[in-house]
């Protein structure tokens, strides 16, 4: 049989079950839902799906008015559908990175824009970082899950997890930052002399500290959010 040949590339690339569960990674960059109930998921990121599935956007008043409110402050960043039946559902975002990780009454801060699907029976709320919002254009914000169930994230590239220890806090640039424990709370602090070193935009003078506790999640990539410009 030729290297090239179809059959060669169907047995290469073709989907498997692996008996993972709810959430398995059928490639890297592929997450595949093994669906028979509901579950949130990014709008826009269902690749494929078989069996029975009805998508429903999210309502205005699906989580009360709370959210509503913060979601005027957010942007279309944090839209999530609602699938719903039985079968296969394939889901993925640019490319990027999947990370699953299985909750077992711990809680997790996701940026709202690497937030890829999760559980419904997790509880979460949308956080808008108040103080960086009016420094870039539609704000920074982010979702804190907690409870019990499978939620999935993404990242550009492969994600680097570092430790945060007491009197040891650990800086991140806001834009390359994917996600923290939920126990610790960032701080935003601004570095005058970085900005006037590298000759950089207002925003790269700016960055998270996180002290206490715990861990945050940091990609080799910046993703900017700045409206017309969007990474």
């Amino acid at each position: 049989m030729s290297k090239y040949s179809i059959q060669q590339f169907i047995q290469k690339s073709k989907q498997e079950d692996k008996g993972q569960g709810l959430f398995e990674l059928e490639t890297e960059r592929i997450l595949e839902i093994n669906l028979d109930g509901e579950i949130w998921a990014k709008m826009g990121s269902m690749i494929s799906y078989d069996g029975s599935i009805k998508f429903v956007r999210e309502g205005i008043l699906e989580h009360g008015i709370g959210r509503l409110m913060k979601k005027a402050f957010t942007g279309e960043g944090s839209q999530l559908m609602k699938a719903t039946g039985k079968g296969k559902l394939y889901v993925a975002d640019q490319g990027k990175k999947i990370t699953i990780l299985d909750l077992k009454g711990e809680s997790i801060y996701i940026n709202g824009n690497d937030l890829l699907a999760f559980e419904r029976k997790l509880d979460w709320d949308i956080k808008l970082m108040r103080r960086i919002a009016g420094m870039m254009a539609g704000g920074l914000f982010n979702v804190r899950l907690e409870g019990e169930g499978m939620v999935a994230f993404t990242s550009h590239y492969e994600p680097l997890t570092l430790m945060v220890y007491p009197g040891q806090p650990v800086f991140t640039d806001p834009n390359a930052t994917v996600a923290w424990s939920g126990n610790l709370q960032p701080e935003f602090v601004t570095d005058i002399q970085i900005k006037t070193f590298f000759g950089r935009g207002s925003g790269e003078s700016i960055q998270m500290k996180f002290s206490g506790n715990g861990f945050v999640v940091v990609q080799p990539y910046e993703e900017v959010y700045m409206e017309g410009n969007q990474g």
